[in-house]
């Protein structure tokens, strides 16, 4: 089994990359959507926010309020630290339930938005960075999902520099250019990681 981290910018093109991953034979375990499913109504991650925050995070019908979370949280490092105490240890235990559940063989993506800003890289086998500049990312903000330019700017400097993201890397995939250019990029280093993985087997 090979553990691949995969990470990049917002508007940087990694839900594209990890698409492409996939389409290869790899097996995605998305740390975002297993953050959504851990506080879900009736889980213990959602009881213990709102132990934690108040049931003014909560939506009518009982679900989790993350515009609401997310403005009380996000210019305040000790609250979004204890968001990330219940959050985090819930999203790595979900993670190494499905990762022990995949072929001993298999090339697994972790798609790890904040793996650089939570210094995680030594829990992954190598590390995947889809790199593109800021004007890059800026414009796809703004362009693909209608953010303010100062929106934009705000949700990239809360992130790692490019530079932090760029000296974890064991692979760069350049997102520079069109989209028709990741594949041949991705499907170039495919072959290798499915070697190691085979490699690494058992």
């Amino acid at each position: 089994m090979l553990k691949l981290g995969l990470t990049g910018g917002i508007g940087a093109g990694k839900s594209e990359v990890s698409r492409i991953l996939t389409s290869l034979g790899a097996v995605l375990i998305d740390s975002d959507r297993i953050a959504r499913e851990v506080v879900e109504p009736g889980t213990p991650g959602l009881a213990a926010v709102v132990t934690e925050f108040g049931p003014e995070v909560l939506t009518a019908d009982g679900h989790l309020d993350r515009p609401k979370l997310g403005g009380i949280v996000f210019n305040d490092p000790e609250r979004l630290s204890a968001l990330n105490a219940i959050i985090h240890p819930l999203v790595r235990d979900r993670s190494a339930e499905l990762q022990a559940a995949v072929a001993p063989d298999a090339v697994v993506v972790h798609d790890v938005p904040l793996l650089a800003e939570n210094k995680l890289a030594s829990l992954y086998d190598l590390v995947m960075v889809v790199d593109a500049t800021p004007e890059t990312q800026l414009g796809r903000l703004i362009r693909l999902r209608g953010m303010a330019e100062d929106e934009a700017r705000a949700r990239m400097a809360a992130q790692a520099t490019r530079a932090d993201r760029l000296a974890i890397a064991d692979v760069v995939i350049d997102n520079n250019g069109p989209i028709e250019a990741l594949e041949p990029q991705i499907t170039k280093v495919w072959a290798d990681l499915v070697a190691r993985a085979v490699g690494a087997e058992g």
